[in-house]
């Protein structure tokens, strides 16, 4: 995977760098000391990785990231890596990849090249037909990707389920023959973590004072708690350090 690093840190970028070349698939091919010298190296290298610091002399890391579509070719993720831990939201809702704090974690970084790497893999043939059909009333329907819903919801007034699905504005109700055990029984990535909210566990950012925040595009979603009894079900879909 063709990396490159913009950091005004020289130390901070031999640091990064060398943890980088004990993972073979990975290949540092060029690094920047200013967000102009960036621009003109991820221009040039046209990356598949990026890790970007926040703070340089001529451009904030996430002044770079808003010009990131008008400057590759190609997709590309972007981890911003900082040692400042309030830019984490803003970073995201840039669309950045993923958050790396400094000093550089081992344990960190190989989450996030790991998900770099699983999430760069070809989608198969199951993947493709991995699909919800939603009925809008009795016999319009649409298709969406499972990896599209971010939550799913009950509306105790209306007493049905709802999902709530990227770039709709307005959660979609649901059948009323839906029920929890139908929507975990679609997908692994879907698990319950109240009585009121089932969540897809990619957008899980973190869980503070029993609240998940999620990642964008649902990151304005901020009232789903953490119930006691499925707080076990959650951590044990994770490995634990």
């Amino acid at each position: 995977m063709k990396t490159i690093i913009i950091d005004d840190e020289q130390s901070a970028i031999d640091i990064l760098a060398g943890k980088l070349a004990d993972y073979e698939d990975i290949t540092v091919t060029g690094t920047a000391c200013t967000g102009t010298k960036g621009i003109l190296l991820a221009k040039q290298q046209q990356p598949e990785l990026m890790f970007l610091d926040v703070e340089m002399p001529d451009m904030t890391g996430l002044e770079f990231l808003n010009q990131i579509n008008t400057i590759l070719d190609s997709p590309c993720k972007v981890v911003i890596y900082t040692a400042h831990s309030n830019y984490m939201l803003p970073a995201f809702r840039g669309k950045a990849f993923d958050f790396l704090l400094k000093p550089v974690d081992d344990a960190e970084l190989r989450k996030i090249v790991q998900r770099a790497f699983a999430e760069s893999a070809p989608v198969t043939k199951k993947q493709e037909q991995e699909k919800l059909l939603l009925y809008m009333n009795s016999s319009d329907f649409c298709l969406v990707n499972n990896q599209d819903v971010g939550v799913f919801q009950y509306n105790s007034a209306l007493r049905v389920w709802e999902v709530i699905i990227a770039g709709h504005k307005e959660p979609m109700r649901l059948k009323r023959t839906a029920n929890y055990e139908t929507l975990l029984a679609l997908s692994s990535d879907f698990v319950q973590v109240s009585q009121r909210h089932v969540i897809n566990i990619n957008y899980l950012m973190e869980v503070r004072d029993n609240v998940c925040r999620l990642f964008p595009p649902f990151d304005g979603i901020s009232d789903i708690k953490v119930g006691r009894t499925f707080r076990r079900r959650l951590t044990d879909c994770f490995s634990a350090l």
